[in-house]
């Protein structure tokens, strides 16, 4: 089951690792494996990755970091597969993104020349490189035709929980995830605020939105480690912000609402 509907399909440059995750969530298809030991088992990878980095073992960082995409995206598909969808586990792979994402950066600040408040800046421009991509996608994902709607395009109260999970469960990692993405939610929403209201993204935009997807922003990091380049990952990913104004402005220009 797709995200979203044939029409509305896109090259995503962030889901290179959708190919490979889904050959591995149909090998788990038949098994007691859930979409929560899934998402676990790319935390696993993302720490192993950070391990790397601080013994400057930089060419295994990056495979982890990649490998850590691809089981990423193998969570949602075995839920789609198994059909059980769950709010516990949309919420428990954001929670693990964005402290992977704050360990990634703090683990090459440690051992490159890079500054700690450099960094921390960095950090808020991942995270508001990935709002935006997020936002856009959300958007598009609810307004297609059959689309999964896991994910609201504005999150003001935790869901009413799925059939399996806890109610519990859901209310506090909900109240989790809105503590740390929070900030970058309202940001953007209110440099792009009325976005909901286009009716669909054209897929060339979605696919120029994609270099923001977690998975490219790895990439990157997984291409710069081992070319030696970690000392420009951090200011890289500052300047890489400016990209959003050019987002915004094309979206406001083009797909009026």
């Amino acid at each position: 089951m797709s995200k979203l509907a044939a029409q509305d399909k896109f090259l995503d440059l962030s889901d290179y690792g959708r190919p490979i995750g889904t050959f591995f969530a149909t090998q788990l298809k038949n098994t007691r494996f859930t979409p929560i030991h899934v998402t676990l088992l790319f935390g696993v990878s993302g720490l192993i990755a950070i391990y790397c980095i601080l013994e400057n073992h930089y060419f295994l960082a990056a495979f982890f970091i990649i490998l850590k995409s691809i089981i990423d995206a193998a969570d949602g598909e075995l839920a789609r597969i198994k059909n059980t969808p769950s709010y516990t586990g949309r919420y428990l792979d954001s929670v693990f993104d964005i402290i992977l994402n704050f360990l990634f950066l703090m683990s090459i600040c440690y051992v490159s020349n890079t500054s700690f408040w450099l960094t921390v800046i960095a950090f808020f421009c991942i995270q508001l490189q990935g709002t935006l991509y997020n936002y856009y996608y959300v958007i598009l994902r609810n307004k297609s035709v059959g689309g999964d709607t896991t994910s609201k395009i504005f999150e003001y109260k935790s869901p009413r929980a799925l059939p399996g999970e806890s109610q519990k469960s859901v209310d506090i990692l909900f109240q989790i995830y809105t503590i740390v993405y929070g900030v970058f939610d309202k940001i953007i929403h209110t440099w792009d605020k009325d976005a909901y209201k286009v009716k669909t993204f054209p897929n060339w935009f979605m696919t120029l939105v994609s270099v923001y997807g977690l998975g490219f922003q790895l990439l990157i990091i997984a291409i710069m480690l081992p070319m030696n380049l970690i000392d420009y990952i951090v200011p890289f990913f500052i300047g890489y912000t400016l990209f959003v104004f050019v987002l915004i402005g094309i979206r406001k220009a083009l797909f009026k609402v």
